[in-house]
């Protein structure tokens, strides 16, 4: 069990409401109904390379939390951290058995690499507008969406029978893919899987931009 379920004060957690790096945090704080409250970070006014934002980050990255003297960088970090120190039952999100465990750990890779480089990198370069094509992103995409649709097609959740970390690692840039021109239409199982992520309770979604297809269905 861990030392304490609630921190002392609320949580600062500083990040931009359109990260689904950040919305991980955000979501996990949320199921853990953990108080805390957001510090926006002007990103595309570069705020996060400032020094008093790299005293926290020398990565210049957000998200980063600070609890009491705790300060941490990094998404699924701060998952399992959260995780660790508040979770009533830490083994409800994080398995405790050696081959669970593994299962979340390489999900958690998954949202390092194919997603982060894959939906998560077309919907940036849609929402940024940036110079890059990103055909070969929207590919990625794709071949990560059919293998999950595989893999989910015979389990709820990407860990197993029950939601854990790996699937708070994993939803925001899969929910939001379309903003980066890349359709769910023909992933049923990973959209029955986004539905059940949504309710969970104490489910928070990420604000949603009209960018790429979702620019489409709202105008449908």
């Amino acid at each position: 069990m861990p030392a304490s379920t609630r921190p002392a004060r609320p949580i600062t957690l500083y990040g931009h409401p359109l990260s689904g790096h950040v919305h991980r945090v955000r979501l996990f704080l949320a199921l853990l109904d953990l108080p805390f409250e957001t510090i926006d970070v002007d990103i595309p006014g570069r705020a996060n390379h400032r020094p008093e934002f790299l005293a926290r980050n020398l990565f210049g990255q957000v998200p980063v939390i600070e609890d009491g003297e705790v300060v941490l960088a990094d998404s699924n970090a701060i998952l399992v951290y959260l995780n660790e120190r508040y979770a009533p039952d830490p083994g409800r999100w994080m398995p405790r058995d050696a081959f669970g465990a593994a299962q979340v750990q390489r999900w958690f890779s998954v949202a390092a690499g194919q997603l982060a480089f894959g939906p998560a990198a077309a919907r940036v370069v849609a929402l940024f507008g940036r110079p890059d094509d990103p055909a070969e992103m929207r590919q990625r995409a794709h071949a990560l969406f059919e293998v999950m649709e595989r893999h989910l097609a015979s389990q709820a959740f990407l860990a197993g029978a029950a939601s854990t970390l790996a699937d708070i690692a994993n939803y925001a840039y899969v929910a939001h893919a379309p903003e980066g021109g890349v359709s769910l239409a023909a992933y049923a199982n990973v959209r029955a899987w986004l539905a059940r992520i949504e309710a969970l309770p104490g489910f928070v979604p990420m604000a949603r931009t009209r960018i790429g297809l979702s620019a489409q269905a709202e105008a449908a």
